[in-house]
């Protein structure tokens, strides 16, 4: 008899954007000819930088000469794409890397999900709420997440993340063994000091605990002391694992490109107390089940980093901080309270009065002005009651569905 990993019976539902994709297509199958503006998923809209493109071109052209193809490529990466990450992304913050700390993959999501393959179910897992769905669920399909009752995991120590406490979570007074942290954050677009963060370090390095830090959004920062690594804060390279992506910082969303920074000097331990590294934990795992990132994707995002490159990425990232102002704008002459947009690339805004629940804000959106957002809830339970906008959609549609909200009888 074949059994099967009963954590997965555990999950409730579908994985949050697959709802509302069957939500959307269910709607337009029943308004055929509608507008439907999407303001929900963090889908970018915006083409490639051209010296994206060109690297592309390029790249796609070797493929086509026996002399300068490329087959399997290495496990963690290739060499001038990891050389390209350390120099700009980390050297120029005054923070050094070896080579061999840097793993390229084929996008943030993946390694956040799978970086559990090297850690105990044992773990005790803790997270800020509301969060992005696939710390949860992962650990939910390891089992490290326990059962789901009345709209939160048993095991799960959530770390509430609301106005009330202006979005900065508060230490635990009991003990955790993985933390996951998102800065800026998604979905409520805000943001830590490095002294709100260094607690955080300090936390980890008290309690030998490990974090979990997903920076993919750290482009989008305009503001001075905020972060954009967590290997700003000393001592972090002890506790921390930190994931970037491409994905919405240069447009990567459909080539599929990041990658996750794991220290040498991070250690874990076995039952018995003995020292392990991460690192080759996880050098280990990624030559068994990894195949390594495209060719032609990794040279696509070494031309991020070109001196083109770059002047073309922050154009784009400036247009989707317009966008972003632009709707922060409307929902707050509608007199709501909103939060975000500033440092990234979301907006949370609290939902009305007269709405029962942000599923219910959502549906009237999607009902009576064609929008399609996020609601509130599907991030976690603190996420009632407010709704997640992007900022990733063309210009014009945004304009679009400014005038829209500005009909909402609120």
């Amino acid at each position: 008899m074949i059994l099967i990993n009963e954590c997965f019976l555990r999950l409730p539902g579908n994985y949050l954007f697959s709802e509302i994709a069957n939500k959307v297509n269910a709607y337009k199958k029943e308004h055929p000819g509608s507008k439907v503006i999407s303001l929900g998923i963090g889908d970018v809209t915006q083409p490639l930088a051209p010296a994206v493109i060109r690297a592309l071109h390029l790249a796609t052209d070797e493929m086509s000469d026996a002399d300068t193809l490329r087959g399997y490529a290495p496990d963690s990466g290739y060499p001038f794409l990891i050389d390209a990450i350390i120099k700009n992304d980390y050297n120029a913050r005054g923070i050094d890397f070896d080579s061999d700390e840097i793993f390229v993959n084929d996008g943030a999501k993946s390694d956040t999900g799978n970086i559990g393959d090297i850690l105990s179910v044992e773990n005790t897992v803790a997270m800020t709420d509301p969060v992005y769905p696939v710390y949860v669920d992962s650990n939910a399909m390891a089992g490290r997440a326990g059962f789901f009752k009345n709209g939160n995991w048993d095991k799960i120590r959530y770390l509430p993340c609301t106005p009330e406490n202006d979005f900065v979570p508060e230490l635990m007074s009991e003990h955790a063994d993985m933390i996951y942290l998102c800065y800026p954050n998604n979905p409520t677009g805000t943001t830590l000091t490095k002294e709100q963060l260094k607690t955080w370090v300090d936390y980890a390095l008290r309690e030998k605990a490990l974090i979990l830090y997903d920076s993919a959004y750290e482009a989008y920062i305009t503001e001075e002391n905020i972060p954009h690594s967590i290997y700003e804060i000393d001592g972090a390279k002890e506790v921390a694992i930190e994931f970037r992506s491409f994905s919405k910082t240069a447009g990567f969303t459909g080539l599929r490109c990041g990658y996750t920074v794991i220290p040498k000097a991070l250690k874990a331990y076995d039952k018995a107390g003995n020292c392990c590294s991460l690192n080759q934990l996880w050098r280990r795992r990624q030559s068994t089940k990894f195949n390594g990132t495209a060719y032609i994707v990794q040279r696509a995002a070494e031309a991020v980093y070109s001196p083109e490159g770059k002047t073309q990425i922050q154009e784009t990232i400036a247009y989707y901080l317009e966008n972003a102002r632009i709707i922060k704008s409307a929902l707050e002459s509608l007199g709501m309270a909103v939060y975000g947009g500033i440092n990234a690339p979301y907006i949370w805004a609290k939902t009305p009065k007269n709405t029962p629940s942000s599923w219910d804000f959502f549906e009237l959106l999607l009902n009576q002005l064609q929008l399609v957002t996020t609601p509130g809830v599907g991030f976690g339970k603190s996420g009632e009651g407010f709704i997640r906008f992007t900022a990733f959609g063309r210009k014009t549609n945004v304009e679009e569905a400014v005038e829209r909200i500005k009909l909402l009888k609120i």
